[in-house]
């Protein structure tokens, strides 16, 4: 579906986009705290726009299951249990294995070897411990492994739950030493695909995403103590 509303620029160079993750990384990391309220007129001074993008970004916070609202009440900050991390991210872990065990049988050899030197490239970013760099880059990796499945049906799917998970997958980078273990294990997904191992891609896709939601659900519940 074609997002060009989420992309509209508003007062002082701020985007509905970057209001939304600005927002949702402010709860993953516990700068907004579960329950507590959303107002309207505070946001839009905080950001510096007017109430409608603000509205237009509360409404895509709770589509992430990030912030309540109830008709005639104030927006607040929802209670991600621990319990409900678990489910999505056990759900992105079966839809990227399916996309990485495709993408070996099915990816073409220019897209390959594109997903090659993208994850080649990304060592640097590694070495240089550029975080929000590299959580830019995970984002193309995994999009190159949707893409490689040819499957259009199975590309919203992921493209949906990996939209829900995307601030706690962001949050995953702030543990220490996460970014060369992340480069670590995508270097077994793409040995896997050059290979033409639709087995091994899958497992080793499978793994990542699980390791990702055990890294990602250590910071959230942590963020607090």
């Amino acid at each position: 579906m074609n997002q060009v509303k989420r992309r509209q620029v508003v007062r002082a160079g701020t985007t509905v986009e970057q209001m939304v993750r600005a927002m949702a990384d402010m709860i993953v990391t516990g700068a907004l705290s579960p329950g507590e309220k959303l107002d309207e007129v505070s946001l839009a001074a905080r950001f510096d726009v007017s109430r409608t993008p603000v509205r237009e970004a509360l409404r895509e916070l709770g589509a992430m299951g990030l912030v309540d609202r109830e008709p005639n009440r104030s927006a607040i900050v929802a209670n991600v249990t621990e319990a409900y991390l678990h489910s999505m991210f056990e759900a992105m872990s079966e839809l990227e294995a399916i996309c990485a065990r495709l993408s070996a049988e099915r990816m073409t050899i220019d897209e390959r070897r594109a997903l090659e030197f993208s994850h080649r490239s990304s060592a640097r970013l590694v070495h240089a411990g550029a975080k929000d760099e590299y959580a830019a880059y995970n984002t193309e990796f995994h999009s190159l492994l949707y893409r490689g499945a040819h499957n259009d049906h199975i590309f919203e799917l992921v493209t949906q739950t990996r939209a829900r998970l995307a601030p706690f997958r962001r949050a995953q980078f702030r543990l220490p030493g996460r970014l060369a273990k992340s480069y670590d294990e995508h270097d077994v997904i793409v040995t896997a695909i050059m290979r033409g191992d639709a087995a091994a891609a899958g497992q080793a896709a499978y793994s990542h995403v699980a390791i990702v939601s055990d890294a990602s659900i250590v910071f959230a519940t942590a963020k607090g103590e």
